[in-house]
């Protein structure tokens, strides 16, 4: 496993190679960024989204967080860190489209469904409790359906997408550039085990694979 010692020599592996080889690249983002793409993933550390996408640098723009979550719009005092990447992709980069991914064996998804963290203190489970009972209400749909098996972990993870998809509109400069159509938002699933992703069809509720 990587430990910080590792990291560096990972670095200076990328120094050699992977930044000399795109040096031109990596001179042109140091002038900004033009990102085409948002996605807000989980910070799981198995699913990595420029992994997942092969991309480049300065390719995506990328917001990760437990169980990829997106909190519905507020002007509460607070620092809302979601909500900020949000607005500078958005308002400020203009990026024409948004991923949620959500990814199988989520930790946090299995917190919001057993509720483990429930009335925890803060360094003992409390934020994460917290910051899951965003899934509250998913958590009912997904336990009436199919109770404590399986299938309810699954089901969660695609509830997840679902629930972040429609707290992202809740802000009100995105459903205004949606119906433009100067924004698109999509829905996927990343199934660790067998490397499969899937595509939410909003029209339908349900994912396929890609």
């Amino acid at each position: 496993m990587t430990d910080f010692t590792g990291l560096i020599a990972g670095y200076r592996r990328f120094k050699s190679n992977g930044w000399t080889q795109q040096r031109e690249r990596w001179s042109q983002l140091a002038d900004g960024q033009s990102p085409k793409l948002m996605v807000i993933a989980c910070s799981d550390s198995r699913v990595d989204p420029t992994i997942i996408f092969d991309t480049s640098p300065g390719e995506i723009f990328v917001v990760r967080n437990v169980a990829n979550m997106v909190p519905p719009f507020e002007t509460s005092p607070g620092h809302h860190g979601v909500s900020a990447a949000l607005e500078f992709a958005v308002t400020q980069l203009e990026v024409p489209e948004i991923v949620v991914l959500g990814h199988q064996s989520c930790g946090g998804c299995a917190a919001a469904l057993s509720q483990r963290f429930s009335d925890a203190e803060p360094g003992k489970g409390g934020f994460i409790a917290d910051w899951v009972s965003l899934l509250d209400e998913a958590r009912e749909r997904v336990l009436e359906k199919h109770g404590d098996g399986d299938s309810a972990q699954r089901a969660m993870e695609f509830e997840a997408v679902k629930v972040s998809i429609a707290n992202l509109r809740t802000f009100p400069f995105i459903p205004a550039r949606e119906q433009t159509g100067t924004l698109k938002i999509h829905g996927a699933y990343f199934a660790v085990a067998d490397g499969i992703l899937h595509l939410l069809d909003e029209d339908s509720g349900e994912f396929a694979p890609a």
